[in-house]
């Protein structure tokens, strides 16, 4: 694999691919334990999928941002590598499925070729940052968040501050006051303000912190009115690493963010953001508003055609175009049905579209695309294409569009399958329910299990997979949720539980629920309206009947798609990465935190430098307190246990507690000095550490 490393112009990169195939090599000898391994793999993602012995490997994309040469270089390495498809994601990335773990950093060398990345797709990291698809052309929006987004990812990419975090940590920026981008179900989510002061126009967000979806969503709060735009990316840093300190990192079902915020208090959180903001890189960070190159509009002549087929067209033309706020351009919307795009369509389409669009191609977070900066002219030729690719069909962001995660396709947490049930109900709507097709404020998001990677929990309409019993035998089934979703400037809703039906009776639900609604709705009120005015037991007691379990069918006791028996045959997850708590391996990551803080100290990354030492400390004291059988769950109870457990009793000896040692992190600002210093006194108790633990060993074997 020699050949295609010395290729790459990146020596990061390069350094990170050359890592990975050595860790994968170690890790198929037995060197490497199965759990640290997973840690490693997924934050380079690599993920594990329900079928064994094949990876999904997901490509970080910030802003959902992709270029023809980018979508070309994925089709060809999906055809390579693994399964002929590309599948969007509602974090704006691509997946490729059935991936061989050998050939992942053969693959990532390529894609690294045209400048994309598989580092912290996964795992306990920052996540890709995700922003409307409409930003930079935004009729609505105040300026484009693009820049910010895209400053965001690289500013925390590879960052030792949320590296080997407890849980994962979300970041979402909408383009304006209708919040495409869900920021209140963000851990970070930032809507575009500007305040005229003086005369002068200053930019800056509404932030919002601590929101998420899962099994147990929770609503983000307000953290500032107006955060200027300089002080964003430092806001998060010194939020980081709060989390990163005081984050659960045994229980993964209590781990995010938003459980942190609940046990300490939004007040407390809040505080300790506030101390650590003398520690931080930056106290304030510009954002380069013209990160790249100056679009290239297209300009080649256009050639009239008749749309084949006009009625489709005029209809597709309203509901999948709008105008840019650069005048004389369209947006238009591409819906690709469950976000599953084969590579041959990819091809086809590039070559279909690419003299008519921007070379600027956005993932939308309901898992389609859009394409910008569309002369009017070239409507006819664009549908046209879409047409014969079979990616024509109208209803962009209405009813008949349905999000939905990968289901029981090929991740190891699902239940049920939810791309089979989507694709069913889009095509019943558009056939039993057209005038939904222009419904917008109507959703219906789908999930294979209650996590929510489908967003079920923020739906109008939601459905996440279940089971139910029935005379001995297990039933697939989904659970109804409703009156979730956006209502615009960080307020959101999250939907509720209604009832439990067989899956294969969701048509019937649908049919009761839109119908209900289009009949009995007074002309003012949307979805959240009516559904606030009947109430959660008007819902219940529409759909009741459809509970019923004594009139099954043998075709209900299937789920879509399938013809065996349904069985809930549920792996083990990944999405969080895993905990570490051997002894010898954590000694093994302190010593590699020193010589990458020593590294960063000679290339004067003062700020990395301190926080690779303050990691040395922490993962040290808990391999010595895992010496003694205490596993405690947060990095700040590993120093205050240590102190009780070895400083108190003379164990070691400090000039002064170990919690005051560590924490100097958050005392002083990062300097050469202080950074030197800091890293000295993390070898020492490091080596003396180590020391003991050699001695220890020595004495059991004798």
């Amino acid at each position: 694999m020699q050949s295609f490393r010395t290729e790459l112009e990146n020596p990061i990169v390069e350094k990170e691919i050359i890592e990975l195939e050595q860790k994968i090599r170690a890790y198929q000898k037995g060197e490497v334990p199965e759990e640290k391994f997973r840690s490693l793999r997924l934050a380079r993602g690599v993920y594990g999928q329900r079928q064994a012995g094949v990876q999904m490997v997901r490509i970080k994309l910030p802003f959902g941002k992709v270029t023809f040469k980018q979508i070309l270089k994925i089709a060809d390495i999906s055809d390579e590598y693994a399964s002929n498809n590309l599948h969007l994601t509602t974090r704006q990335d691509i997946q490729i499925h059935y991936v061989s773990l050998d050939r992942t950093p053969e693959l990532w060398a390529k894609l690294a070729e045209d400048d994309m990345t598989l580092r912290e797709a996964c795992g306990n990291t920052v996540r890709n940052v995700t922003a409307s698809a409409t930003a930079g052309i935004d009729p609505l929006e105040p300026f484009d968040v693009s820049p910010y987004a895209h400053k965001t990812f690289s500013y925390f990419l590879r960052n030792p501050i949320c590296a080997e975090m407890g849980r994962k940590f979300k970041i979402s920026f909408s383009s304006s006051e209708k919040d495409t981008a869900f920021s209140y179900i963000h851990d970070f989510g930032f809507i575009p303000k500007i305040k005229i002061i003086n005369g002068k126009e200053l930019r800056g967000f509404k932030v919002l912190l601590a929101g998420g979806l899962g099994a147990q969503p929770i609503l983000g709060q307000v953290v500032s009115e107006f955060l200027p735009e300089d002080e964003i990316i430092p806001y998060m840093e010194a939020t980081l690493r709060v989390f990163d300190r005081y984050g659960e990192r045994n229980n993964r079902n209590k781990a995010r963010f938003k459980y942190l915020v609940q046990k300490l208090g939004f007040e407390e959180v809040l505080a300790l953001i506030e101390q650590e903001k003398i520690a931080i890189k930056n106290q304030k960070v510009a954002i380069d508003t013209w990160v790249e190159e100056p679009l290239e509009l297209p300009n080649h002549p256009i050639k009239e055609v008749k749309p084949l087929d006009e009625p489709a067209f005029f209809l597709w033309k309203s509901t999948n175009t709008f105008e840019q706020k650069q005048r004389g351009f369209f947006g238009v919307y591409v819906q690709v049905q469950t976000g599953d795009l084969s590579t041959d369509k990819a091809r086809k389409l590039i070559e279909g579209v690419k003299d008519h669009i921007a070379d600027d191609i956005r993932i939308t977070q309901d898992q389609n695309l859009l394409f910008k900066y569309v002369r009017p002219s070239s409507l006819p030729h664009i549908f046209n294409v879409l047409h014969d690719l079979g990616l024509a069909k109208a209803g962009y962001n209405s009813t008949a569009d349905i999000t939905t995660c990968p289901g029981t396709d090929t991740c190891n947490l699902g239940i049920s399958n939810s791309t089979e049930m989507a694709r069913v109900l889009e095509n019943y709507i558009h056939e039993f329910h057209p005038d939904f097709i222009r419904e917008q404020e109507l959703k219906i998001k789908i999930s294979g299990c209650m996590n929510s990677c489908g967003q079920h929990g923020l739906a109008h309409i939601g459905f996440h997979g279940s089971s139910v019993k029935a005379g001995g035998a297990v039933v697939p089934a989904a659970q109804v949720m409703l009156g979730g979703g956006t209502v615009g400037d960080g307020i959101g809703r999250v939907a509720e539980r209604v009832i439990k039906v067989p899956t294969k009776r969701v048509l019937q639900v649908i049919d009761l629920l839109l119908n209900d609604f289009k009949s009995n709705k007074r002309n003012d009120q949307n979805f959240h309206r009516y559904y606030d005015a009947h109430g959660k037991d008007h819902f219940y007691r529409l759909l009741k009947p459809l509970a019923d379990l004594s009139n099954l069918t043998s075709d209900e006791m299937l789920d879509w798609g399938h013809e065996e028996t349904f069985a809930t045959a549920i792996g083990v997850g990944e999405c969080a990465g895993v905990m570490i708590d051997l002894v010898a391996t954590l000694l093994l990551e302190a010593e590699e935190k020193l010589d990458l803080a020593t590294l960063a100290l000679n290339q004067e990354q003062f700020a990395d430098a301190i926080y690779h030492a303050y990691s040395a400390f922490v993962w040290t004291a808990k391999a010595l307190l895992l010496d003694r059988g205490i596993n405690v769950s947060t990095q700040s109870a590993v120093i205050q246990e240590f102190d009780q457990q070895y400083i108190n009793d003379g164990s070691f000896n400090l000039p002064d507690t170990f919690e005051k040692r560590v924490l100097q992190i958050n005392k002083y600002a990062p300097s050469k000095e202080f950074a030197a210093t800091y890293i000295l006194q993390a070898q020492a108790f490091y080596l003396e550490a180590a020391a003991r633990r050699e001695e220890l060993k020595s004495l059991v074997n004798n």
